[in-house]
């Protein structure tokens, strides 16, 4: 029995160091991502002269690229995640009120690089900013979205400070929660596609959706998702259950109005008031490519 019980401690001691060393481990590699230095990242624009009607473009393109998801309705910050042993992460405060990174992106390309590579002023990878998804974006969208940004009314708020948890550092670390900076080619040449009611378009329009629907939007639950979220849906041409049954006219009036074919709601989780505000061309081009994705079962991401 005693040597039983020596061999029981030895296994279990033996994996508390194994644990030890893992999180050790997982705690170095996402510290390195996270400090990694872009500085050498570029994203000249050409100069922004903000006018009323760019400013407001601008603020339409962050409307419905979700930048008031992340950052607030006024974008003076707001808390995403405070769940242990995850992280407390918050959106930054944009504006230049106290407690806001306005004052730091001195210029029109910092505030590009940020939208585009999401790289911070410091040269450091943005938390939680989906700059991959933002490839599409054309010089014009940026442009515009540079002008919201620059004149922006100051909020003072502070918001808390972020720290990436245990296992907050084990999902970075694996790259199941990658930062923009790490997966995106910053050197590769931006081929921008202009507006038209195209499937091509619509692909660079798709990049706000594959962030809850995954990259082959057939939806289901996302990594790191808390228990109680809803799965997001299939918007495949799966026609068991994604969106093989609609028309373009279904899907232009849901996204006008939150209601699907059948008359019932779609879950308030999903956007659907922000995509709303897309034009008919974006969302035709966006129809028009999601006829041409695999059709896959829901959650077959």
């Amino acid at each position: 029995m005693k040597r039983i019980v020596k061999w029981g401690l030895r296994i279990g001691g033996g994996l508390l160091v194994l644990v030890i060393v893992a999180v050790g481990a997982a705690y170095g590699v996402a510290e390195a991502k996270m400090r990694k230095d872009y500085g050498h990242v570029r994203a000249p624009i050409a100069a922004v002269t903000p006018n009323a009607a760019l400013i407001a473009e601008g603020k339409r393109q962050a409307t419905i690229r979700g930048c008031n998801d992340c950052h607030g309705a006024d974008m003076g910050g707001n808390t995403l995640v405070d769940q242990f042993p995850v992280g407390r992460i918050s959106g930054s405060n944009l504006t230049r009120g106290k407690g806001g990174v306005g004052a730091r992106y001195a210029t029109d390309d910092a505030w590009a690089r940020a939208i585009l590579h999401g790289v911070g002023s410091d040269g450091r990878p943005l938390l939680l900013m989906p700059s991959q998804e933002f490839q599409g974006l054309t010089d014009a969208d940026v442009a515009a979205l540079v002008a919201y940004l620059r004149t922006l009314p100051p909020v003072d708020r502070e918001t808390p400070a972020n720290a990436v948890w245990p296992l907050g550092r084990a999902l970075v670390a694996g790259g199941v929660l990658p930062l923009a900076a790490e997966v995106i080619d910053h050197d590769a040449p931006r081929v921008q596609v202009q507006p038209a009611p195209t499937a091509e378009y619509g692909a660079k329009v798709a990049g706000v959706c594959t962030g809850c629907h995954g990259p082959g939007l057939s939806g289901g639950k996302g990594p790191g998702e808390p228990a109680d979220w809803k799965p997001s849906a299939n918007l495949t041409p799966d026609r068991a259950t994604g969106l093989g049954t609609w028309t373009e006219a279904d899907f232009l009036r849901a996204m006008r109005t939150g209601k699907r074919p059948d008359g019932t709601l779609i879950d308030p989780r999903m956007p659907w008031k922000a995509f709303g505000q897309m034009n008919d061309v974006e969302l035709r081009a966006l129809w028009a490519y999601l006829q041409t994705v695999p059709a896959k079962a829901e959650g077959g991401r």
